[in-house]
């Protein structure tokens, strides 16, 4: 986190850390829905809406998210 937090300030760039607790794998990319599973499943496959993606893909599209809205939740529409 120190590397990252001197690069950031060398190059201008912001970091943005999320909670430690952050369940960035359990949550749905698409919905939202929390659905908390073991480590070895490698699908996350969610119950609610029917999404099937990669469990890593996954927790990068909702860091992202975090990242961009300071939360999971996309931004409303219309």
């Amino acid at each position: 986190r120190r590397q990252l937090q001197y690069k950031c300030e060398r190059y201008g760039a912001k970091l943005v850390v999320a909670d430690r607790f952050f369940p960035s794998s359990q949550l749905c990319s698409s919905c939202g829905n929390k659905q908390p599973m073991p480590l070895s499943e490698r699908v996350y496959d969610c119950g609610c809406c029917g999404n099937k993606i990669d469990r890593d893909w996954n927790a990068s599209l909702n860091l992202e998210r975090y990242n961009e809205y300071g939360s999971t939740r996309k931004p409303a529409e219309g």
